[in-house]
This record gives structure tokens, C-alpha cells and sequence, in this order.
């Protein structure tokens, strides 16, 4: 037996999104279904308001309601560093530990020649003319520890030593509170390169 086409529909739609399959899509849409009109309606329109309410900062390409968003244009923060993440998930979450207080730019991907995205894909240009300004001292690269996030971290800090400008990096290596015996070979490398003095 086939779905009525509203909930067929409905069920593609919610496939469309990552990590759902048919299974989770047909119980979102059953769920969908049982809910209070009112409740769906604003649901709809928050879908809607993304779209048509969000786009990014023009300095850094951050998702943003204003253009400059509220971190570009805030006065206090510490305009001689930029910290480059791959998305703006990232910045929500290096702002939620309220401890870094300086700017932020934001590639959207990293280079991936096996996807076919190179550094003309990625908001990489942008971030090159933001380094003209005289109070940047400092580039921190955040990318992901993944070969495409080591690669565009590389390629980054290629670009941007020549302008005598520190580039830095992220360390990576063991989390808080993991055991040596379940680490990988990778991530135990890169907690030995990155060990620091006590």
C-alpha cells in the first residue's frame, strides 16, 4: 500500500535532511500528522524565516540577521585575532565557552579535490582582504582534524605566513577524561605533538 501523496511528500521531504532515512522520515510525518495545527503552522514558518531572514556577515560569513553580524560588529572584541572554522556551528561552539574574545571567519567546507571543491568553493578570498587590515597579528586555524580539515589548514597557513601574520593551530590529541588504550594512532600522534610543558 502506498502513502497518500500530502504524506509521501511529506516523508521525501523529511528524507532530505541528513542522517534520515525512509523509516525515521515516515515516523516524523506520522508525528507531523498528530500535531496541533497551530503547532505545525509555526513550525512551517520557522523553516520559512531561515531562509528568507538569515544570510551571511559580509566580513566574516557568519549566518547572521544584521549584516555585520553582532560579533563583527561589536566594539570589544579583540579585532588582532581571527579564528577560521569550517561552518557556523563552529562559532556557536567556541562562543558557548565565553573564553575567546576575538573575531571570526567562517569558510563554509574545507578543500576536498576528491568532491571537486577547491579554495574558489570555499570563503577562502575574503578572508585573504580582511589580512590587509594592519590589527590583525594573528590567524587561528580550527578547521577539523580530518584530512581535508589538515589540508585546508595547510593550504591556509601557506597563503597566509608571507604576510608575516602568526598562524596557529588548534591542538588536538586526547579528550578530557578518555584512555590511552582507545585512542587511534592518530589521535595519539597529535597528542604527543601537541604536549606542552607543566
Amino acid at each position: 500500500m502506498q502513502y497518500p501523496a500530502p504524506i509521501a511528500k511529506l516523508i521525501e521531504s523529511y528524507m532530505k535532511l541528513p542522517g534520515i532515512g525512509a523509516k525515521t522520515a515516515a515516523r516524523l510525518a506520522f508525528y507531523t500528522i498528530e500535531m496541533n495545527e497551530d503547532d505545525v503552522t509555526t513550525f512551517a514558518k520557522s523553516l520559512i524565516s531561515v531562509k528568507r531572514d538569515l544570510h551571511y556577515c559580509s566580513i566574516c560569513g557568519n549566518i547572521t540577521e544584521e549584516d555585520p553580524c553582532e560579533i563583527c560588529a561589536d566594539n570589544t572584541r579583540d579585532k588582532s585575532v581571527i579564528l577560521v572554522v569550517e561552518e557556523t556551528k563552529d562559532v556557536m561552539a567556541l562562543e558557548k565557552m565565553r573564553e575567546y574574545q576575538g573575531l571570526y571567519h567562517v569558510l563554509h567546507g574545507v578543500l576536498s579535490p576528491m568532491d571537486g571543491t577547491g579554495p574558489d568553493d570555499i570563503n577562502i578570498a575574503s578572508l585573504i582582504n580582511r589580512l590587509h587590515d594592519a590589527k590583525v597579528k594573528e590567524v587561528i586555524i580550527a578547521t577539523n582534524a580530518t584530512t581535508e580539515g589538515e589540508a585546508t589548514a595547510m593550504y591556509l597557513s601557506r597563503l597566509i605566513k608571507p604576510a608575516g601574520i602568526k598562524v596557529t593551530r588548534l591542538a588536538h590529541g586526547l579528550s578530557v577524561g578518555s584512555d590511552i588504550e582507545y585512542a587511534d594512532e592518530v589521535t595519539l600522534l597529535k597528542a604527543v605533538e601537541g604536549r606542552r610543558e607543566l
